[in-house]
């Protein structure tokens, strides 16, 4: 877990040496200038040089839980509290909103964070998974089971008047044999295997309990950029007034046409088509720098590094137009408004304003239309023509995006008022080649997906429909934020239509937590996918949080179960199959334990109830058991990589035991056929070969034993192949079954330990005898699998 966590430690971005690089943030030292923007966690305590609407959430370090505004600004008190110390960032707090830069001044145990920590010392715990708490509970009853068994066998042992010290030798290794201790520790390696493998697929676990969890995943509400498409956003169509142009090139191509139907555009004579690509430009928190090759190397949102290509295509680079443009103050983008701008000096005493936006926010804040004779009067009748014109072009499956600009005489006015309106952009963010076979998986798996994004619900429902997200036609409903109700104001047949529909548009917040109760509230287990600061109380109530890795903010990192470093939605499939399969494993070595504690127990029990019989197993005998025959094939079940039938499966039912009452009927049933075959070949051994003391009982134990470990091979599947399962296919169990009997032959051959364990070497008649008695346990159970498996293909 610790070399896990080192794949998925926070970034800083940091100044040095004149140039931005990202940075470990644990490496950070005073004097390091380092940025910020909305969603990045603070590792250090800083003094603010630059602050832009930054808002800072300090209820870690302050208890104030509404985000705090932050300024540049100096103190006028050098006594003033920290929860009023406006131009600092505190270590341990994080951005909610707006961007910073901030020189470092405190780390470490310096910081406010980490004087706190020297004053208050906590004891460290871990708190228990819910399959811990579950086998910890099963492990109990086993205590009780077996220490009242052991007084009994005491208490009968004593009446027949066998010798007291055996007996109670016996019962004591019986308890400590006879309690599972083994559960616990083998899910921990289980699951702990689990991690491994999902790290290899991309998937960072946070939570031990997750991986636990992802077995049971019934629903996945995912996000749509990057997780479903490729997030490689590509500038495709400029629409402007009475003009619509094409536009050529892939990704970070620099190298492409305007073309208006079969025209070519030169935007050096286009001043519309040139202010649209300014804008785009501009306003822009993305970089296109190149790396050490001369290859494009592009840092921040991948939809404005594609503006700042489409400029490029015009011979417009961002750092150029700064030039010629300084950069006064930025307006970063917000949820509420949906817009974001940048505010440049044009000339002495002349500022221009470039606005992006949702086109249904941009298009509200207008109040004016570029055209070629200059601005016009922008009225309603006309804005709601360009709404059209966004969907028509969102139901098209690109992206949509408004430009606006003004000119004032001030960097100060209101960014988003008397604004004109310039045009829109339409932008291809294609889907993910392998995302519609991963949804025909979840399809298969009886897992819904449901897509809830920030962008427009046309082109979510276009990029849905590409997907094949849809397997009704009721589902084919996408519906906005503003269009849901509260909860609370919910019927049931209103429940039940969310429940039933695919996309979600506009969302905010407090629905995205109202979405995720629905489902929870009908008994679903719900994994969430989220990037963003606002995303975080999602990711926190969903039964597991998805972060990204790539594009995720640190505080959606820390809130989420699962992080994926690639963003890609396949993961999330894949993760689900293999949190299937480890709870599979789980439920396989937990019925393989159970059955070999139990049938020893009763294999004890039963012999002392025989008069004139020694015992069918002594106290080192049933220790030596419970190293062997327990913890070797329990760990090798848990190590298998499952079988290609787990994704036809439904989801398991959340609230199911781990085993099911047909599973423990299974255990009982098992467990009396090995204590029955082992005291059989006691008897058999003493009545018809005439065995008698160490050399009878030598013949149970070996029956034990061996019966045990075929018992190994009956918790496969039934209906997966006789010969090639689960099980079989499994190459640890090969290796546990032959070191199981590698120490049988062991403690058998060699002297001094056969002396110790009171064993008597069996020779063929005994190992006929073992043999005879043992096999029925394999035979008549892979019997039992067949006929239960008879028309049930479970593809292992």
């Amino acid at each position: 877990m610790e070399a896990l966590e080192k794949l998925s430690r926070a970034e800083a971005r940091t100044i040095r040496g004149g140039r931005t690089s990202g940075v470990d943030s644990r490496e950070l030292v005073p004097g390091d200038v380092v940025l910020f923007e909305a969603g990045d966690t603070i590792a250090a305590d800083m003094r603010i040089l630059e602050a832009n609407k930054l808002e800072v959430n300090e209820s870690a370090l302050t208890g104030e839980s509404v985000p705090v505004q932050k300024t540049s600004d100096p103190l006028e008190d050098e006594d003033t509290p920290l929860a009023e110390r406006a131009n600092m960032l505190y270590n341990g707090t994080s951005i909610t909103r707006g961007s910073a830069r901030a020189v470092v001044i405190a780390t470490g145990m310096d910081t406010e964070l980490g004087s706190i920590s020297e004053q208050i010392r906590e004891a460290a715990s871990e708190e228990s998974t819910p399959l811990e708490k579950r086998l910890n509970k099963l492990g109990h009853s086993f205590i009780w089971l077996a220490t009242g068994l052991a007084v009994i066998i005491i208490l009968v042992g004593w009446l027949q008047d066998k010798d007291l010290l055996v007996l109670v030798e016996t019962a004591v290794a019986l308890a400590v044999a006879a309690v599972p201790e083994g559960l616990p520790f083998v899910a921990i390696i289980a699951l702990a295997r689990g991690m491994v493998r999902l790290a290899e697929k991309n998937a960072l676990i946070n939570r031990l309990s997750a991986v636990e969890t992802l077995g049971g995943a019934g629903v996945i509400f995912t996000d749509k950029t990057g997780t479903l498409t490729e997030n490689r956003m590509t500038v495709r169509r400029l629409i402007l007034p009475d003009r619509e142009l094409d536009v050529s090139g892939e990704a970070l191509d620099t190298e492409g046409e305007f073309r208006e139907e079969d025209a070519s555009v030169d935007p050096n004579e286009d001043d519309r088509l040139a202010t649209a690509l300014r804008i785009g430009a501009l306003c822009s928190n993305a970089s296109l720098g190149r790396n050490d090759n001369g290859e494009l190397d592009p840092g921040g949102d991948p939809m404005e590094v594609a503006l700042l290509v489409a400029a490029a295509k015009a011979g417009m680079e961002r750092q150029e137009l700064l030039g010629t443009y300084p950069e006064v103050r930025e307006a970063a983008f917000d949820h509420d408004t949906r817009m974001m701008a940048t505010i440049h000096e044009q000339s002495e005493g002349q500022y221009f304003y470039a606005v992006k936006g949702a086109p249904e926010a941009v298009l509200q804040a207008c109040d004016r239309i570029a055209g070629d004779e200059g601005d016009k009067s922008f009225g309603e009748d006309q804005r709601e023509q360009w709404r059209e014109r966004s969907l028509e072009t969102a139901r098209n499956g690109l992206r949509v995006l408004a430009f606006a600009r003004k000119q004032s005489d001030s960097p100060e006015d209101e960014a988003y008022t008397n604004l004109s309106f310039v045009g829109l952009v339409g932008l291809i963010d294609p889907p993910r080649d392998e995302v519609r076979a991963s949804i025909k998986a979840c399809h298969d798996a009886g897992v819904e997906v449901v897509m809830v994004t920030g962008d427009q619900v046309e082109t979510a429902r276009a990029v849905g429909r590409e997907l094949k997200m849809f397997e009704e036609a009721e589902q084919e409903r996408a519906l906005e934020g503003r269009e849901l109700k509260p909860v609370e104001q919910l019927s049931d047949e209103d429940k039940r239509r969310l429940r039933d529909t695919r996309i979600f548009a506009r969302v905010s917040p407090s629905q995205k937590l109202d979405l995720i109760a629905l489902h929870q509230e009908a008994g679903a287990v719900v994994a969430m996918t989220g990037d963003g600061v606002n995303d975080a109380p999602a990711l926190e109530k969903a039964d597991i949080g998805v972060a990204m890795g790539r594009r995720g903010t640190q505080v959606a990192r820390e809130a989420a179960d699962m992080i994926l470093k690639d963003d890609a939605f396949s993961t999330i499939v894949t993760a689900i199959e293999h949190g299937r399969v480890i709870f599979s494993n789980i439920r396989k070595f937990v019925r393989f334990l159970l059955t070999v504690s139990l049938s020893m127990i009763l294999l004890v029990f039963a012999g002392s109830l025989f008069t004139h019989r020694p015992m069918p197993i002594g106290p080192l005998q049933i220790l030596f058991l419970n190293a062997v025959t327990f913890v070797f094939p329990a760990l090798a079940l848990g190590m298998g990589k499952g079988c290609p039938g787990v994704m036809k499966q439904r989801p398991r039912d959340p609230s199911e035991p781990i085993l099911p009452r047909s599973y423990w009927y299974a255990v009982s049933l098992y467990s009396v056929g090995i204590a029955a075959l082992a005291t059989l070949s006691l008897i058999v051994g003493m009545d018809v070969f005439g065995r008698s003391g160490h050399a009878a009982s030598s013949v149970s134990f070996m029956t034990l034993t061996l019966a045990q470990i075929f018992q190994v091979f009956n918790v496969r599947r039934p209906g997966s192949g006789l010969i090639s399962n689960e099980v079989t296919r499994n190459p640890w169990v090969w290796g546990a079954v032959g070191l199981s009997l590698a120490l049988l032959l062991t403690v058998l051959y060699v002297p001094f330990l056969a002396n110790a364990m009171q064993l008597v070497q069996p020779g063929l008649e005994g190992w006929a005898l073992t043999l005879a008695f043992s096999l029925p346990v394999l035979l008549v159970g892979q019997v039992v699998l067949e006929v239960q498996g008879r028309g049930r293909k479970t593809g292992c």
